[in-house]
C-alpha cells in the first residue's frame, strides 16, 4: 500500500469529514462550495499543485474518468501553492485550464485544508460517499483504475445520474480569447529560424526570427497519431533539439519523444508508449518501445539522445543507431541527491544544456542546476539548495537560491537559466558554480524554455503567451510577433 492511502472498503459505515474551510479562496465556483450541501452524491476532492508533474498525470486520469462516468460524480479540486508566485488566483484558473479540467478550483493559499485533512503529498485524491464520509484516500498518479471502481461500487444504490437534479457549480469558466500562442514552453533558435513549443495550442511552428509562421506540425488538437506536418497530433509539447536533420520533440502529454524530418514534414515516434511510465526502462526490456514518464526535455549529440523524463525523476540515453535506452542518472526517487548514476536522485528535472562533456540539468523541483558528466556517470549539484528551500538570491554553489528553474542556454563559457518562480533570468558559470541575476527591465512573466543564437537569448514566457528577443550586453528585451 502507498504510504498515506486509505484504501476503499464497500459497505463501511464512516463519519463524515469536517467541513470545508471557509477561508478557502474559490477561483471559478458560484461562491464559497460546503461539502454538506453535496450529500447524496460521490464526490471527489483533489489535491493538486502546478508544480507537481504527478498532479498534471492525475488530472489527465481524471479527464478521462469523467468522460467515462458523466455527471456520476462531482470534482473539486484544492491547489495549494509551493510557491508564492503561484498563489494568485488568475495563476492558478490558468494552470487548471492548461490541464483541460473544468472543475471548481479553490486556492489554498495558507495551507488550512491540506492541514485539515491531513493531506500527506501532492496529488491526493479524497473519494468522498454520498453521506459525506471519507471512503477512500489516494496518494499519487496512477490510481485512475482504483478510483473509478470505487466511484462505480459507492454508485450502487443511488438515484442514475439523469434522474437527480442538475447542479451548476461553476462560473469564471469563460476561456480567455484565443492568441497567436498559448503557454509556450520552449524556443529554440538557430541562426535563422525559431522553434516554438505552442504547447496550450498542442503544435511546434517553424518561424522566422521576426515571428512569421513557416510551418506548422502538430493539428492542433491534442492527441497521439504520427503524419506529416499539421496532419500528427501532440499534447502539450515541451523541450525541443536539434539534430543533423530532424527536430526532437518532449511531447510530454503524451509521454513519448517525438522526431520531425525537416526534408518531408513526417513526424514520428522515437521513444515511449503513449502512457506514463512506472518501471524503469530496464525492467521493460530497453527497447524504444519503452514507457517513459512525461518527457519534458531532449538533447542531441551524435547517435545520442538524452531525454529528461521528469515524471520519474530520471535522465535517460538513446541510442539512435542501437534503438535502445538506458537510465543515465537517477534512481526514481523525488529527491536532491548526488552520486554515481542509479544511485543519484533528481527532482523533476525539466531543461537540459549540453557542454564538452557533460550534461546540465535544470531540476526544477530540487530548485537547483545539476552536473552530469558523461565520463563516470556523476551527478553533481552545481548551483541551488534543495527541494524545500527555495530563494532568490545570487551566489556561489548550494549558497545560491532558484525557485523551480525550468530553462538552460549554453552560450560559450556561461549557461543562461529561467529561474521561473522568481521571474527572472540568471547567468551560470558552469565550471565555478557562480549564478548571477541578468539584469533586464522587462517584466517576466515565469519564464521557461530557453535558446541562444544569433547573439541573442530567446525567452519563451510562459504565462504571458509570448516569445521574447533578449540582447544580453545591451539588456534590451523585445516581443517577437509570431504569428501576428
Amino acid at each position: 500500500m502507498i504510504p498515506g492511502d486509505l484504501p476503499f472498503q464497500a459497505g463501511r459505515v464512516r463519519e463524515p469529514l469536517p467541513e470545508l474551510p471557509e477561508a478557502l479562496n474559490w477561483v471559478n465556483s458560484r461562491g464559497q462550495l460546503r461539502l454538506s450541501e453535496l450529500r447524496g452524491r460521490v464526490v471527489l476532492l483533489v489535491f493538486w499543485n502546478i508544480a507537481s508533474i504527478t498532479s498534471a498525470n492525475l488530472l489527465a486520469e481524471l479527464r478521462r474518468l469523467e468522460k467515462r462516468h458523466p455527471d456520476e460524480f462531482v470534482l473539486l479540486t484544492v491547489h495549494t501553492p509551493r510557491y508564492t508566485s503561484r498563489q494568485p488566483d488568475a495563476v492558478v484558473l490558468k494552470a487548471l485550464q492548461r490541464n483541460r479540467l473544468r472543475a471548481p478550483v479553490a486556492n489554498d493559499r495558507e495551507w488550512l485544508a491540506w492541514m485539515l485533512y491531513g493531506i500527506p503529498a501532492w496529488p491526493t485524491t479524497l473519494l468522498i460517499d454520498a453521506d459525506g464520509g471519507l471512503a477512500a484516500r489516494f496518494v499519487g498518479e496512477g490510481r485512475g483504475a482504483e478510483i473509478e471502481d470505487a466511484i462505480v461500487q459507492l454508485q450502487e444504490g443511488l438515484p442514475p445520474a439523469h434522474l437527480r437534479p442538475a447542479i451548476e457549480l461553476l462560473e469564471n469558466t469563460r476561456t480567455p480569447a484565443a492568441g497567436p500562442l498559448a503557454s509556450p514552453a520552449h524556443v529554440l533558435a538557430t541562426d535563422t529560424r525559431l522553434f516554438v513549443s505552442d504547447s496550450g495550442h498542442h503544435r511546434v511552428l517553424e518561424c522566422s526570427h521576426d515571428g512569421r509562421v513557416l510551418r506548422q506540425f502538430g493539428s492542433g488538437t491534442p492527441g497521439n497519431w504520427d503524419g506529416q506536418a499539421a496532419a500528427c497530433g501532440f499534447q502539450s509539447p515541451q523541450g525541443l533539439a536539434l539534430g543533423p536533420d530532424a527536430l526532437y520533440v518532449a511531447d510530454a502529454g503524451n509521454h513519448c519523444v517525438r522526431r520531425m524530418c525537416f526534408d518531408t514534414g513526417e513526424v514520428d515516434t522515437v521513444l515511449g508508449s503513449g502512457r506514463p511510465a512506472y518501471a524503469d526502462v530496464e525492467a521493460q526490456g530497453s527497447g524504444l518501445r519503452a514507457a517513459v514518464n512525461a518527457p519534458y526535455a531532449v538533447a542531441v549529440e551524435g547517435d545520442a539522445l538524452y531525454v529528461a523524463a521528469s515524471g520519474q525523476n530520471q535522465i535517460l540515453r538513446v541510442d539512435l543507431r542501437a534503438q535502445s535506452v538506458a537510465t543515465l542518472a537517477g534512481d526514481g526517487r523525488n529527491d536532491l541527491r548526488d552520486g554515481i548514476g542509479g544511485e543519484a536522485s533528481l527532482a523533476q528535472p525539466v531543461a537540459l544544456a549540453l557542454l564538452p562533456g557533460q550534461l546540465l540539468v535544470a531540476d526544477a523541483g530540487g530548485n537547483a542546476i545539476r552536473r552530469l558528466r558523461f565520463a563516470d556517470a556523476a551527478l553533481t549539484t552545481l548551483a541551488g539548495s534543495s527541494p524545500w528551500e527555495p530563494g532568490r538570491e545570487d551566489g556561489t554553489g548550494r549558497k545560491a537560491r532558484l525557485a523551480f528553474p525550468c530553462g538552460l542556454a549554453a552560450a560559450g563559457n556561461r549557461v543562461y537559466v529561467a529561474d521561473t518562480c522568481n521571474d527572472r533570468l540568471c547567468v551560470l558559470d558552469p565550471y565555478s558554480g557562480e549564478l548571477s541575476t541578468l539584469p533586464i527591465e522587462h517584466p517576466l512573466h515565469e519564464p521557461q524554455g530557453l535558446s541562444f543564437a544569433a547573439g541573442a537569448l530567446w525567452v519563451a514566457d510562459r504565462n504571458d503567451d509570448a516569445i521574447l528577443r533578449i540582447d544580453p550586453v545591451q539588456a534590451t528585451c523585445e516581443r517577437v510577433a509570431v504569428d501576428e
